[in-house]
């Protein structure tokens, strides 16, 4: 039977490089709602087309033409064994619907690993970034810091914070992701799914919970 995984987790906690980790270890296909819908765009698929209608006039793009673009991706062969789910379900209704689809196929979601890093420390780590205005080369304050304050060591040009990388903007996004994602972790919770991981532990420390929670799932 197929194994299905939603790995939740708010920006900064490294959902994205667990994500990559845990597909290879596990030989899940790792579907990442963003590529999907990037992919549909990028090819003009007849559902790219729709998304980018609703995109045109500033509209949401409906739950059904998502979950269609989803369910294309999971009948392709690379998902035979199951997949790793990025990026979705993000509401308890696209929850519901993922659990209908996967019903149809003999298949459920087996374990929902919440990725969890108290919000001070995500800013933290998100707002530390800097980017030289030469080539784009990326520091950060704490993990990867230039050897001259303020200078690329590569290019020697001046390093600016971007907009979406400053604290205030970065504190909201963070507000935004919890606000709305806390029905969801509440809905998997309910299912008893749901496996919270400490995120503030070392990358490796991390895949190994999340990889023992899977197998527990």
């Amino acid at each position: 039977m197929p194994s299905y995984v939603v790995l939740l987790g708010p920006p900064g906690a490294g959902k994205g490089t667990q994500a990559e980790l845990i597909s290879e270890k596990l030989n899940l296909a790792h579907i990442s709602s963003g590529d999907i819908f990037r992919e549909n765009l990028k090819n003009q698929t007849e559902l790219g087309k729709q998304a980018q209608g609703y995109m045109n006039r500033g509209e949401l793009v409906p739950d059904d033409l998502t979950i269609e673009m989803i369910k294309d991706r999971l009948q392709r062969p690379d998902c035979k064994e199951g997949a790793l789910l990025d990026g979705f379900p993000r509401t308890p209704a696209q929850a519901e619907a993922l659990g209908k689809m996967l019903a149809e196929w003999n298949g459920k979601v087996e374990c929902v690993p919440y990725i969890s890093v108290p919000p001070k420390e995500l800013v933290g780590r998100l707002s530390g970034r800097w980017t030289c205005k030469e080539q784009g080369h990326v520091y950060h304050e704490t993990f990867n810091p230039p050897k001259v304050a303020g200078k690329c060591d590569i290019d020697g040009s001046e390093l600016y914070q971007r907009d979406d990388d400053k604290a205030e903007t970065v504190e909201r996004r963070i507000k935004v992701y919890l606000e709305q994602t806390t029905p969801l972790i509440d809905y998997y919770r309910k299912q008893g799914v749901l496996a919270e991981v400490d995120g503030t532990l070392p990358i490796e420390q991390v895949t190994t919970l999340l990889l023992k929670a899977i197998e527990k799932g």
